[in-house]
């Protein structure tokens, strides 16, 4: 009888976890705000390492407005997403991550193309899935809207001042 000698190879693909990292913003460097901001970091690193995922770490920006795209956290960010370091992002909500319609769409669009899926928890917003982009559009023009008034306001209340002869 002749012995039969079978190699076994170990699964080479075997699932592998899900590195997920979140983005947390925010916009004064107010105290308050700061608080604001450690919270959030503290409550994504729980969450993410809390739901078995590899942690990716959170990325952050202080007292920058969502508008603009050049924000040092959020570009460190995008580069872990394209050198293939993150498969998920979560953020708190639209308004976190850009107030500016154009930057959202430009960004998640990107991601979605890389395979890299972006959740808005206060929206529930999860943009691999097929209907994301239309309330992606709806939400980020609120967001866009919102910013642009408190903008005007700003811009007003400066006027006045600057009339009543107030530094």
């Amino acid at each position: 009888m002749t012995r039969k000698i079978e190699q076994v190879r170990f699964a080479e693909n075997a699932p592998k976890k899900k590195r997920v990292a979140a983005y947390a913003r925010v916009s004064s460097g107010k105290d308050a705000m700061l608080h604001s901001l450690s919270a959030q970091v503290s409550y994504y690193s729980d969450y993410i390492q809390n739901n078995g995922w590899e942690y990716a770490g959170v990325y952050a920006d202080e007292a920058i407005t969502g508008t603009k795209d050049k924000r040092d956290g959020f570009q460190k960010l995008l580069t872990e997403c394209r050198n293939g370091n993150v498969d998920m992002v979560i953020t708190k909500s639209i308004s976190r991550f850009a107030r500016n319609t154009v930057t959202l769409l430009t960004t998640v669009r990107e991601l979605k193309e890389l395979g890299v899926d972006v959740y808005f928890e206060e929206q529930n917003i999860d943009t691999l899935k097929s209907d994301s982009e239309l309330y992606l559009v709806i939400y980020a023009g609120f967001a866009q809207s919102e910013s642009e008034s408190i903008s005007k306001n700003i811009t007003w209340t400066y006027r006045k001042n600057f009339e009543e002869g107030k530094p």
